[in-house]
């Protein structure tokens, strides 16, 4: 048998890491967990495979660089490097063997010794490797079948590889380390603005620092870029280059040279994609919130959920989109810029509006199902079909329904917004019907105030007269919680009057029936008195129990309040009788809440604690914590009236919490005056 070719040995240690990134910040985090990483697969004898993913311009190729130089004392036998070109604008990835020749000749191999064949090639690399320490940087891979034959086949090597995709069909033969890369911190991001242009500077102009750190949202090459052009001109205003990135988007950051343009990077990504992929990408620019669940996915795409999952995650693993702890997927906005861009470059105008009303469809109708679990009294909304495509899956229960409406409510403001701007008029209003019930428990009053003006604008264009008059009523309630009483009036008016023009009696007695609780807020008892009273009759002769309990109860109070507490009390207890027999939790504690404040009137404190107590137990059942705070407000009174002090300021301490929390300042303001 003849002698096995003897292996070569290697000339002059390779070294050929690029140069170290100057004025590298941050990332502190990141490198201490690969160095972990490091050292946790050398203590166990496995080869260290360590992978880093993250979206173009995130800075990936800075980190694995500044990295191996770090570590670069701990591989005497030489570093490689080479940029495996996954993402380039040709859109052609390195051959392997293009890579693995490279290494080769690196390591010192003569041309005449490299085998023709890519599988004897990379044993050969394996072999040279197998007993040296060697530190490998594979940059900007395309996939795992064009990193696997460049991984070293002994332990004492390392490999560091950067790619926009995920690469996860290498975790199943390798032990790696993947590391998601995030957007830098705003501190970072302003770290790196100091580094790059001195801390005078950037001393000088904080506000145009802040602004700039927030319109390039982490990206590592946005803030490059505007780093070094605002270099090139010292004595120009940093204000001018954040109101050129405000006014111009994603095009303030384009440059001649691709590798350092942040649109060119994207859209190698993009072009990176199939077909059905791109679609997705564009469609996502087109929406208006946040965020996407899958069942929105779904309905903007018009695909199944499980294919809809699918391809999310297709689009993750490319680092163009992003899952959080919820399972719900972002877009980094300069990303979303970009996807909007395609969106009316590569979709047509019919295509790109089917997808928005099958998206705004979805909120719409499944907030109408979640409100109509949480308020079943109200009377029911009359719905057009759903469009084709549109995914609706009520919720089990009214605990769905409020965490649904919690996880989307971003979403729901900014689909009612583009709903309006896009003509969908009537999408517009029911989105404020069904975040109704939400807001008011959880006490988002400014943006129920929000939704409801928009929804009278939109109800405008509409037909039929129901909606405006709902829109106006609602809005009136809505503007009375926040203190704004008098404008809260003329919309009640206004709902008022078109139900009498249009002889809706039902629409006549809730109209009456919300005047009469808004004048008995600002203590204009006659005419809140004679609103209740109509709206009691009008209720009674339509056979609505609920509605008269809810009308009879502020019939009790004003009556306490201007002729006898008695009859006052007895209206009230007519109608806790009512709602025992058409049960309405909400309703039965609002009574509770009013007759509390007519025992406590009358010095009846112990009455008063003993309905606070009720009220409270119900509110906390519904998570209405707005009432909540308003319930345990009146409770510390009902406890200071008994003497007793310790449990009044319990209460109050409570109560403050809420109304911070719900950015209720005057009220807050009322409960740290008592507790002072």
């Amino acid at each position: 048998m003849p002698e096995p070719t003897p292996l070569p040995a290697l000339p002059a240690k390779p070294r050929r890491l690029p140069p170290e990134p100057t004025r590298f910040v941050g990332r502190d985090a990141e490198l201490d967990r690969l160095d972990m990483a490091l050292h946790a697969a050398q203590a166990e004898g496995v080869p260290p495979v360590l992978a880093l993913a993250g979206a173009g311009g995130v800075g990936k190729t800075w980190l694995a660089v500044r990295w191996a130089h770090r570590n670069a004392g701990r591989f005497p036998d030489g570093q490689l490097f080479v940029d495996l070109r996954g993402f380039t604008p040709d859109g052609a990835p390195m051959e392997t063997s293009v890579a693995v020749r490279g290494f080769l000749d690196a390591l010192g191999v003569e041309p005449s010794r490299i085998p023709t064949d890519l599988h004897d090639q990379a044993g050969l690399y394996r072999s040279l490797l197998a007993d040296r320490r060697v530190l490998v940087v594979l940059d900007n891979a395309a996939s795992a079948e064009q990193v696997a034959p460049l991984l070293p086949g002994g332990r004492s090597s390392a490999v560091i590889v950067t790619s926009r995709n995920a690469l996860r069909p290498l975790f199943v033969q390798h032990d790696v380390h993947h590391e998601r890369l995030p957007p830098l911190t705003a501190d970072e991001a302003e770290a790196l603005l100091t580094a790059r242009l001195g801390a005078q500077r950037v001393a000088e102009e904080r506000e145009a620092v802040a602004e700039l750190v927030s319109l390039c949202r982490g990206s590592a090459l946005a803030l490059a870029l505007v780093a070094s052009r605002a270099r090139l001109r010292p004595r120009a205003p940093l204000a001018g280059f954040a109101a050129e990135l405000r006014e111009s988007g994603l095009a303030a950051l384009d440059d001649d040279d691709p590798a350092v343009s942040l649109p060119a990077v994207l859209s190698w990504s993009y072009d990176a994609l199939p077909p059905e992929r791109r679609r997705l990408f564009a469609l996502i620019g087109l929406s208006p919130g946040p965020d996407l669940s899958r069942e929105a996915t779904a309905s903007l795409v018009d695909l199944p959920p499980s294919a809809a999952a699918q391809a999310l995650r297709a689009l993750e693993e490319a680092s163009l989109l992003e899952q959080d702890d919820r399972g719900r997927y972002s877009m980094h906005d300069l990303v979303r810029v970009h996807a909007l861009a395609v969106a009316h470059e590569a979709l047509d105008a019919d295509e790109r509006e089917a997808a928005l009303t099958r998206l705004l469809d979805h909120y719409a109708r499944t907030a109408h199902a979640c409100d109509r679990l949480l308020a079943p009294h109200r009377q029911p909304l009359p719905l057009p079909p759903p469009a084709r495509g549109a995914l609706v899956r009520p919720p089990a229960g009214t605990t769905e329904a409020m965490s649904w409406l919690a996880e989307e409510h971003p979403n729901l403001l900014a689909a009612q917004e583009s709903a309006a701007g896009a003509g969908e008029h009537h999408t517009a209003w029911l989105l404020a019907w069904g975040a109704d019930s939400f807001h008011g428990r959880c006490g988002h009053l400014r943006d129920r105030v929000l939704t409801w003006q928009r929804a009278v604008e939109s109800a405008e264009h509409l037909a039929e007269p129901m909606p405006l008059i709902r829109a106006n009523r609602f809005l009136g309630r809505a503007l009375a919680h926040l203190g704004r009483h008098r404008a809260a009036v003329v919309h009640l008016h206004k709902a008022l009057a078109l139900a009498e023009a249009g002889d809706d009696r039902s629409e006549r007695a809730h109209s009456h029936r919300m005047l009469a609780w808004v004048r008995c807020e600002v203590g204009d008892d006659e005419r809140g008195l004679a609103d209740a009273r109509l709206a009691c009759e009008l209720f009674r002769d339509l056979d609505q129990p609920v509605w008269e309990a809810a009308a009879l109860t502020y019939r009790g109070l004003l009556t306490a309040r201007l002729i006898d507490r008695a009859a006052g009390r007895a209206d009230c207890e007519a109608a806790l009788e009512l709602y025992r027999a058409h049960p309405n939790p909400d309703g039965e504690a609002t009574t509770r809440h009013y007759l509390a404040a007519i025992e406590h009137g009358d010095g009846r404190h112990r009455e008063a604690v003993g309905h606070c107590a009720e009220a409270l137990r119900l509110y906390r059942g519904l998570h209405n914590t707005n009432m909540t705070a308003d319930v345990l407000e009146q409770l510390g009174e009902a406890h200071a009236a008994l003497g007793a002090e310790d449990a009044a300021r319990v209460a109050w301490k409570e109560a403050l919490v809420l109304y911070e929390g719900q950015g209720r300042e005057d009220a807050a303001g009322r409960v740290r005056g008592v507790l002072g």
